[in-house]
């Protein structure tokens, strides 16, 4: 999902924004042939994730500089773990350090808090997917965190599926004529989603027949009637209200998916550290 180009560029306007026109700090405290041995060490239990853009950070900056993992994305770590030695440059791991931790605590935060949701509902078929509600500029990797964390992914960005919510459906008239003028239009290649608040109009949407049906906001009772009401004829996503006190009841009602900008948005960063 990352691919080497993507993350290396998104890495040096990360370093324009924080270097500027140089590390005053360390430009007067270091020297050239100063070489610095360190470790990236885990304060908290949680899932890795992180560790190419870890590394690119660093060897943007130095070339030399020398990362040893004990981890790759995806792998639980408990408090206390050794993640990394990193050796080289003591300037450019110094200038370096908050840009690298920057991006791999915030990686691995949201790929732990997916990883609790999607084990919370293991039992049930129900997959737990990310949203669009992402921080600008950071979404792949983002959603690659909520991949390393067991999750699944919702559509990228907005030419990924036709997705009709309620403004779609007032500004066309009605939910029926917002799904067959899409349907003239769109290539074979895209799915169609609509956003249901009541059983009516999930009625309406299986009538168009269209392929996937959101039940948004719907208490656990009317969620249950909607999922015996399409009976498999649609992909069912449960929207609306997901938290970690919620996420089992949803999934016990049978539906496909369950979406949540919770395990992003809300997910808190992992507590890693450099240690000198």
């Amino acid at each position: 999902m990352l691919n080497k180009f993507f993350i290396e560029e998104h890495v040096k306007n990360a370093l324009n924004e924080d270097i500027g026109f140089g590390d005053i700090t360390t430009d007067y405290l270091t020297e050239e042939d100063d070489i610095l041995k360190c470790t990236l060490n885990t304060r908290a239990d949680g899932i890795f994730c992180g560790r190419d853009v870890f590394e690119t950070v660093f060897k943007i900056l130095s070339p030399d500089i020398s990362i040893k993992f004990y981890f790759k994305d995806g792998d639980v770590i408990k408090k206390g773990d050794r993640i990394a030695d990193i050796s080289g440059s003591a300037k450019y791991i110094l200038m370096g350090e908050r840009t690298a931790l920057n991006y791999v605590q915030r990686m691995s935060g949201i790929a732990t808090e997916t990883n609790k949701y999607q084990n919370a509902i293991a039992e049930y078929k129900a997959k737990i997917v990310d949203t669009r509600k992402t921080t600008p500029g950071f979404r792949a990797f983002e959603k690659y965190s909520v991949k390393m964390g067991g999750g699944s992914l919702h559509r990228f960005n907005l030419s990924d599926c036709a997705m009709i919510k309620d403004n779609h459906i007032k500004f066309a008239g009605s939910l029926t004529d917002a799904v067959m003028k899409l349907k003239k239009n769109i290539s074979h290649a895209h799915k169609i989603e609509v956003e249901c608040d009541t059983l009516e109009q999930v009625q309406e949407a299986l009538s168009c027949g269209v392929d996937i049906i959101m039940l948004d906001n719907m208490d656990i009772e009317t969620m249950q009637k909607g999922v015996n009401l399409i009976n498999g004829a649609a992909i069912v996503e449960a929207s609306g209200n997901v938290s970690i006190e919620t996420v089992c009841k949803i999934a016990s009602t049978g539906v496909d998916i369950i979406s949540s900008s919770a395990i992003v948005a809300k997910a808190p960063t992992l507590d890693l550290g450099l240690d000198m």
